[in-house]
């Protein structure tokens, strides 16, 4: 589950990195997304990204007793893992992986381990009526 208000700051951000992709981390209680952290694309470009974070913010989030989902977002492209993306998956094999496309406004969550990619299915928040088309 990933409430309204965390899914809007992943979009906001993705489209204020335009037109590059935007990165972050999803900071998980359980299956529900509590926060977006907004981290810097390391080496901008609108075909891949590199996660880049404060190591203050990093430590912080490292105390917190949350799981972890990379989040990036596709300028164009729909919400799944391009081929880079499974090509450069490193530290996030096998761990929640979250795509947000820009172009068609949707949110997507997969897990990409060795030679698979699965997908990971996102529930709606409990108020519809606030999730502004964000699927």
């Amino acid at each position: 589950m990933i409430p309204a208000p965390v899914r809007a700051a992943i979009a906001e951000h993705a489209r204020a990195e335009l037109p590059n992709e935007a990165c972050g981390l999803l900071l998980l209680d359980g299956d529900r997304a509590v926060e977006y952290v907004p981290g810097e694309n390391a080496s901008p470009s609108p075909y891949f990204f590199e996660l880049r974070l404060d190591p203050v913010a990093w430590a912080d989030i490292g105390d917190r007793d949350l799981e972890q989902a990379v989040v990036h977002s596709h300028v164009s492209a729909p919400p799944r893992p391009s081929r880079t993306d499974v090509e450069r998956i490193g530290l996030w094999r096998d761990r929640p992986y979250v795509i947000y496309s820009v172009r068609l406004d949707e949110l997507a969550a997969w897990r990409i381990g060795d030679g698979s990619v699965e997908r990971i299915p996102l529930m709606r928040d409990a108020h519809p009526a606030q999730d502004r088309g964000l699927r």
